[in-house]
């Protein structure tokens, strides 16, 4: 059994995106690989396409009873759109399975022009995360997109740096997040941490505590920190202690 939808303003590339067997046949630029999945990039009409093809869902009975990383990674990017965060958007999506038994998946996107994501930006040295103006800027979309998934009681569980677009207009979007999922009571507020965490990682060697606190106050939503928030930035700087 296999499902797959072609968004209907991209009918036009249904000979290349029409079904899971074109979209298997596609070559281009490899990106990333792994054993379960890789990523190609494609151009047509003057546009780049990111093609993200799933050949397994690993081992033993992941594919029959695992959560499809897939279909969960497109669900929570037009999760994102819907909560009006600025993210990739999906162009086509599928998934096939045999006997029950998930057998090959794909997600197709449209480039975000001309971006960067701000792990790379961090490693080359970009004089962007020297400027205050620019830091604050994209500081604050992401406390704000940050605080909107918490709301929802949702959490990305991959919040790093490579995990962020950020275009030549200054705009912030949120990717690449197949591991998002809801949760509720003490594992919510765990994962909240986790996320935070997560920023900081890079955070904590990249920016000044000035504005790395300036950043949670943004999240918070605070003009100063109350005891709460002080136990909370307490487990953000210390979980991932012994593990980097």
């Amino acid at each position: 059994m296999a499902s797959w939808h072609l968004e209907p303003a991209y009918q036009h590339l249904a000979a290349d995106f029409g079904d899971l067997d074109a979209v298997f046949a596609l070559t281009g630029e490899r990106m990333t690989r792994d054993p379960v999945s890789e990523v190609i990039r494609i151009e047509r009409d003057g546009v780049q396409y990111y093609v993200k093809r799933y050949r397994s869902a690993g081992k033993g009975l992941r594919p029959y009873l695992a959560r499809l990383r897939v279909r969960s990674e497109w669900q929570n990017l037009k999760r994102f759109a819907d909560w009006g965060l600025p993210t990739a958007e999906v162009v086509a999506r599928g998934f096939e399975r045999h006997r029950g038994a998930f057998v090959r998946g794909a997600m197709i996107t449209r480039e975000l022009p001309n971006t960067d994501d701000l792990g790379r930006m961090a490693k080359k040295g970009d004089v962007r995360l020297q400027d205050a103006a620019w830091v604050d800027g994209i500081s604050r979309q992401l406390a704000h997109g940050t605080r909107v998934m918490h709301e929802h009681q949702f959490t990305h569980n991959d919040l790093k740096w490579r995990n962020l677009l950020v275009d030549d207009h200054g705009t912030l979007f949120f990717i690449d997040c197949p591991n998002g999922a809801f949760w509720r009571g003490v594992v919510l507020r765990y994962r909240i941490i986790k996320d935070l965490a997560c920023l900081d990682k890079v955070a904590k060697y990249k920016l000044s505590n000035t504005q790395r606190l300036r950043f949670y106050l943004q999240y918070s939503g605070h003009a100063r920190l109350d005891k709460a928030d002080k136990r909370k930035i307490r487990k953000i700087v210390k979980f991932f202690e012994g593990r980097e």
